[in-house]
């Protein structure tokens, strides 16, 4: 079965040509970061405008790349949430637009579920589940238990600022380009990330939840004071900023490593899954292994990390076989949650 996938969640618009939930015969993205980066962070209306503006010219490059045309496609897979809303509706709307054209079947992907399928992807042999997934992303930060495709249930989730949007925070704070992740890792190799006593956040009665806000405030007060206002001029040499960035990154990398590590053992997982864009970290990645032993680490192939939309035609694939076709009464939400756990 060849499925169409389109991706619009945020700031990257995509188009994908999937044959069987697995083999990848395109995945064309188009980045907005040069549309973002002035302002430290997206900004919905511009996102939207660019959506707009490349989302045909993607779908065509898509099917050219794959060397099929829209009569070879049996389906069409969109991420319908969650997401910003205008960014959802384009991508909604032009794969409902297709699929009524062409009389093919339309179905709609959950893009978190799919930023985990993406470790499946990227990995031929088989899994044993139940696995714990572990989302990481600019704007989900989750533990979520994965007991098949399609079978999740919520572990743990942030209360407020997810793990990557921490980091492009920080790397503002920090004087850094966006987006801030590569940048803060970059800078803290030259520091020391003994000399600040971060913490990540605990959540009274929720052990595997998360919360990055008082990590962020912290890192303003080291920089700027007690008192001080985002507004004001950091304070301290570039070895001191060098220090906040590996003290910060260290803390963060340790709340979720400690609390996905206590719920893969709660759960009965040996295996981990790994999805988003934050989990591109090298530091991350060499952290999890230091401390995972006898532990299955499964992380999604670099080009499968950040949005795309192979990851959403791959598991529209799965959704297709498994419940059928949506129908064009499905909306673009801009969450749906996880069952959580007891």
């Amino acid at each position: 079965m060849r499925i169409l996938g389109i991706e619009t969640t945020c700031d990257e618009t995509s188009a994908a040509v999937v044959d069987d939930g697995r083999t990848i015969l395109s995945n064309v993205i188009s980045s907005q970061i040069d549309l973002h980066a002035a302002f430290g962070g997206v900004v919905p209306e511009l996102s939207c405008r660019r959506h707009v503006e490349v989302i045909l010219p993607i779908i065509e490059q898509a099917l050219e790349e794959a060397k099929t045309t829209l009569k070879e496609i049996d389906a069409i897979a969109v991420a319908h949430g969650p997401g910003l809303i205008g960014a959802l509706l384009i991508g909604v709307t032009a794969a409902k637009s297709l699929a009524l054209s062409t009389g093919l079947p339309f179905v709609g992907v959950n893009h978190v579920e799919a930023h985990l399928y993406a470790a499946l992807m990227s990995h031929p042999e088989p899994v044993i589940f139940p696995c714990l997934g572990v989302l990481l992303s600019g704007g989900h930060t989750a533990l979520v238990r994965v007991d098949g495709v399609g079978e999740y249930t919520l572990v743990g989730e942030t209360h407020d600022d997810a793990i990557g949007e921490a980091f492009d925070k920080v790397g503002k704070l920090l004087g850094l380009p966006y987006p801030g992740g590569p940048y803060v890792e970059q800078l803290a190799k030259q520091g020391s990330s003994d000399r600040f006593p971060f913490k990540g956040g605990r959540i009274k009665e929720h052990p595997f939840d998360f919360s990055f806000s008082g990590l962020k405030t912290a890192v303003l007060y080291a920089m700027k004071g007690q008192n001080a206002r985002v507004s004001h001029h950091p304070l301290g040499s570039e070895q001191d900023k060098a220090d906040i960035a590996a003290s910060f990154q260290r803390a963060a990398f340790e709340d979720v490593i400690d609390k996905a590590l206590l719920a893969a053992r709660a759960q009965g997982c040996d295996t981990l899954l790994f999805g988003g864009g934050v989990t591109n970290s090298m530091t991350l990645r060499r952290c999890f292994e230091e401390r995972s032993k006898g532990l299955c680490l499964l992380w999604p192939a670099k080009d499968l990390s950040l949005d795309n939309a192979a990851m959403i035609a791959g598991l529209g694939y799965h959704n297709l076989k498994r419940k059928g076709p949506d129908p064009f009464t499905l909306e673009a939400v801009t969450r749906i949650p996880f069952g959580r756990a007891p």
